[in-house]
């Protein structure tokens, strides 16, 4: 896909120059939206958008495997490894799995305790 819109400050292309004039607010800090709520500040609209789902508790986000529902994607796909066992954070002492690793790093406290 052709790139015309070139950013002068980092040199990114984008196909549309309203995504580069998203992009440039991160070298500006313009945040020109915001939210009636709370008065967070955003630099673009999605992410306002997904903000919004803290106060509003939206969860559009299903899994079809569980119906577990998420208000984010990115928790959405963590959440879907559970389901494909991949599991691939493994504790070096004992060779338990973990599928995030924020599992892994309490599993791998217990163990320094334990020799205390």
């Amino acid at each position: 896909m052709e790139s015309p819109y070139s950013c002068e400050t980092c040199e990114k292309s984008f196909s549309h120059r309203s995504r580069l004039t998203d992009h440039m607010r991160c070298h500006t800090g313009e945040k020109p939206y915001s939210c009636d709520t709370c008065g967070n500040n955003f630099s673009q609209r999605g992410h306002l958008t997904a903000h919004m789902r803290c106060h509003t508790g939206e969860k559009p986000y299903v899994c079809n495997t569980c119906g577990k529902r998420f208000s984010y994607s990115s928790a959405h796909r963590r959440h879907m490894i559970i389901h494909k066992k991949r599991k691939p954070y493994s504790c070096d002492t004992c060779g338990k799995s973990f599928s995030q690793l924020s599992n892994l790093t309490p599993h791998i406290r217990r163990h320094t305790a334990e020799k205390s």
